[in-house]
């Protein structure tokens, strides 16, 4: 008996085991089921475009792409912002919009939150960056001591301060590049001699957007002039703000309330809850600081550290938050380790100008740095990465020796020198996963791109504080100029992969010598020339050849 009801118990475990089964299979693969059927057609289209993160994209129109300039310009009392037109056929298909901050000396960008993920690169000058990520705790904390007397000492005077707490603040300098998820407010400060100048883009099609793909600036203080916000991406002028310089003033958040409600918020009186709408500042959204800015932060002095030992620690703190973010059983993205895996501890910066960090150098043509996810996993989050490059301009001298003769004797040897300018190359490149918005810090370059007609879609001169979109898949190549050439480019993919058409490590070169005889049409000896003429890998310096070929 028992046997038998041992039998039957084995036999109802097996079968409820195989329905669950059933059942979770079914729940896994119910979603690819419905890309053929299942929902109805508005409903299913409605929930993919929900969570597709390019759901606001149109039709790129390709057929010509343009260098874009800025469109509206945003004074302030103490720097200026300049936005480029979000319109642009270019900049609706990366989905992105495009800013250029400058800070003057002393200036203070107002704190400010926006709607998208925000990637900065600092072109000049040095200052301060302050994240107020919420829920993390303020660890940079003083009494009242060690605010004595800061910024007025020069007066002779000492005034007690009361003590403070804050979040970490962090300092920025030329070629860092810095991470803003949406919705986290931030803030700028100027504290070098020269101009503070960003520049960024807004990926207003990433899914932390959950409004449309226009960019919106909510601003905590100050009165900021409009511009920032503009109207509908493909409705042309709105009430928002749009065209040239603007006039006029949007104010920020505080003023959309009534000041009972406000002073109610915050326990404090209503006179303090009416200034916080600042409806009677004229100053816009970067404004001077009259003194000294008061905020706790270690002094370089403090460490006491030698000379390198910062660049070695960030090395460090790199490869731990490597091994946070990378799971060997997970694959990419966070492993269930604990309350460190958060906001509050990961880096949101990252320097990218020394040429220590190049991916890729030619000491005759210039070099490539790359920064994906992979070394700023923030990036995995705002699905963005950045790339820093500079191509030479190389100057040739060549030297010749001639000999005059009389009858026997050599009368004068001299030396003839020829110098020549000659301009490094990027190779023909595309980008598999991404689009590149290419921002032109220095110098100038010739820049084609090619499209899927097989015609050029660009060809032309780009210069300082120029802006051009490479779209997707858009096979491009860059020519220093008369001034060199530099740049960064932001990508709209956290781990973007560039695939060189030319030199070692290209397209051409993986493929078999019959493959390229049969398509082109050339001797296997052309071929082999395609192939090996070109020994260097992304930058190619002038008229550099391998063995194979003809060195100039």
């Amino acid at each position: 008996m028992a046997s038998s009801s041992s039998v039957l118990s084995l036999g109802l475990t097996l079968g409820l085991l195989v329905l669950v089964h059933g059942c979770f299979g079914q729940i896994l693969e119910q979603p690819w089921q419905w890309q053929g059927q299942g929902l109805q057609g508005g409903q299913l289209q409605s929930r993919r475009q929900q969570r597709h993160p390019l759901r606001f994209r149109a039709d790129c129109r390709l057929e010509n792409l343009n260098v874009l300039q800025p469109s509206r310009t945003i004074k302030a009392e103490a720097g200026v912002t300049e936005i480029w037109d979000e319109n642009e056929n270019e900049l609706i298909c990366a989905g992105a919009t495009f800013l250029r901050h400058v800070i003057r000396r002393n200036g203070l960008y107002l704190p400010a939150f926006t709607n998208a993920p925000e990637l900065f690169y600092v072109v000049q000058g040095r200052g301060l960056q302050g994240v107020a990520i919420p829920g993390c705790p303020e660890t940079y904390q003083s009494d009242e001591s060690q605010f004595q007397g800061r910024g007025r000492e020069s007066r002779g005077v000492s005034e007690r301060v009361s003590g403070d707490r804050h979040q970490k603040v962090r300092e920025i300098r030329e070629g860092d590049v810095l991470a803003l998820p949406a919705g986290i407010s931030h803030w700028i400060s100027n504290q070098g001699q020269s101009d503070l100048v960003l520049v960024s883009i807004v990926y207003t099609s990433s899914e932390q957007n959950q409004l449309d793909e226009n960019i919106r600036k909510f601003f905590l203080a100050g009165n900021p002039q409009q511009g920032f916000s503009g109207g509908s991406r493909r409705g042309g002028q709105s009430t928002r703000g749009r065209g040239g310089q603007q006039g006029g003033n949007f104010g920020n958040i505080f003023q959309g309330f009534d000041d009972e409600l406000i002073a109610e918020s915050f326990g404090v009186e209503s006179e303090l809850a009416r200034r916080l709408r600042c409806e009677d500042d004229r100053r816009g959204h970067i404004v001077e600081v009259r003194e000294e800015l008061q905020v706790i932060r270690p002094r370089q002095e403090e460490g006491g550290r030698s000379e390198g030992w910062e660049e070695r620690e960030r090395g460090r703190e790199r490869e731990r938050e490597r091994e946070r973010w990378w799971s060997p059983r997970q694959g990419r993205g966070y492993s269930p380790n604990g309350l460190e895996e958060t906001l509050c501890t990961m880096r949101l910066k990252e320097n990218i100008e020394n040429p220590v960090r190049a991916d890729f150098y030619n000491p005759r043509a210039g070099r490539i740095t790359s920064l994906n996810s992979f070394s700023l996993p923030i990036l995995s989050y705002l699905q963005l990465s950045a790339e820093r490059g500079v191509l030479y301009r190389v100057i040739c001298i060549y030297t010749s020796i001639q000999r005059l003769v009389s009858s026997y004797l050599i009368i004068k040897v001299f030396n003839s020198r020829a110098v020549h300018f000659q301009d490094a190359v990027v190779a023909p490149h595309f980008y598999m996963n991404s689009h590149a918005i290419i921002y032109v810090t220095r110098g100038n370059a010739r820049i084609q791109i090619a499209g899927d007609l097989g015609r050029a879609v660009f060809d032309g001169e780009v210069q300082e504080n120029q802006v051009l979109v490479v779209p997707q898949n858009f096979v491009v190549i860059k020519k220093a100029g008369s001034e060199g050439f530099e740049w960064v480019a932001f990508r709209t993919n956290d781990n973007a992969m560039v695939v060189p058409l030319a030199g070692r490590l290209s397209v051409l070169r993986a493929m078999p010598e019959d493959v390229l005889v049969n398509s082109y049409g050339i001797s296997r000896e052309e071929a082999r020339r395609l192939k090996y003429n070109r020994e260097e890998v992304g930058i190619f310096s002038p008229g550099s050849r391998s063995v194979h070929g003809r060195r100039d």
